[in-house]
């Protein structure tokens, strides 16, 4: 791939956006690239966690190719932002965890990109910002409804609005981080906590996360129904049995080949 380069560590999928001479920006490559990149290791039985990094040490992703939006029109726009809803929802949709290694600037599309995955761990030094309305735009990938889902109506608005940057010490406070850790200690953080899921049931995992995204959208007695259905099936599988039976024998569980 152009824009990527993709490491398979222990099950683990390494997806870093390497694009350092422009921070990371998102054009319509880096999009496709992305989007087939999370499908692939997504399809690949190996793989049971994917991180989502950008290379270098100043940003995540630091936004869209602002020259190329500035030739876009209308129809243009509407393409571009289609593409990168589809991307986003691949990242969402993931039975396979998906964890933001976010090293710097998360801005416009990098904070969409951040914010479609399932956990978001910082560095010290990541800022976060939907920063559109200062360019006379909205966000167009997601912004707008998945922001309000995780740090709350409130403060979603206040950042779209005034498109002002935050701390990765607020980012957390806030619920937009699940934790923040010195530059240096990204990359394992990252591991450690792909290793503690890795540990866990696949097919658990994946239930849990459609559980959690589907039911966001729903009121809690459908969310309820469809949680008890999708608890009740697990237990007529292997993975469901071999959890059981080891917590009972005292013993790690074998989920995995």
């Amino acid at each position: 791939m152009q824009t990527l380069s993709i490491q398979n560590e222990n099950g683990i999928a390494i997806i870093t956006i390497n694009r350092p001479d422009v921070l990371n920006a998102v054009n319509d490559v880096v999009v496709a690239e992305l989007g087939q990149a999370v499908q692939n290791t997504t399809d690949d039985e190996s793989i049971g966690v994917i991180i989502i990094t950008g290379a270098g040490e100043k940003a995540f992703v630091a936004g869209a190719d602002i020259k190329a939006m500035s030739k876009m029109n209308a129809e243009d726009a509407l393409t571009f932002g289609q593409n990168g809803q589809k991307m986003t929802m691949l990242i969402e949709d993931s039975p396979k965890p998906v964890i933001a290694a976010i090293n710097g600037f998360a801005l416009g599309g990098g904070c969409e990109i951040a914010l479609a995955c399932h956990l978001r761990i910082a560095s010290e030094n990541a800022i976060f910002s939907q920063p559109e309305v200062k360019l006379g735009l909205i966000p167009g990938w997601g912004g707008t409804q998945r922001l309000p889902r995780i740090v709350g109506k409130g403060k979603a608005t206040e950042m779209i609005l005034t498109g002002e940057m935050i701390s990765a010490d607020e980012a957390y406070r806030i619920g937009l981080a699940n934790a923040v850790v010195p530059l240096n200690e990204l990359s394992k953080t990252s591991l450690k906590m792909a290793e503690s899921i890795l540990k866990n049931g696949p097919n658990a995992i994946a239930q849990s996360l459609a559980s959690i995204n589907a039911g966001s959208g729903l009121q809690i007695k459908h969310g309820l129904e469809m949680e008890v259905k999708n608890f009740s099936e697990l237990f007529g599988t292997d993975e469901a049995k071999e959890g059981l039976t080891a917590f009972i024998e005292k013993r790690p569980p074998k989920f995995r080949s």
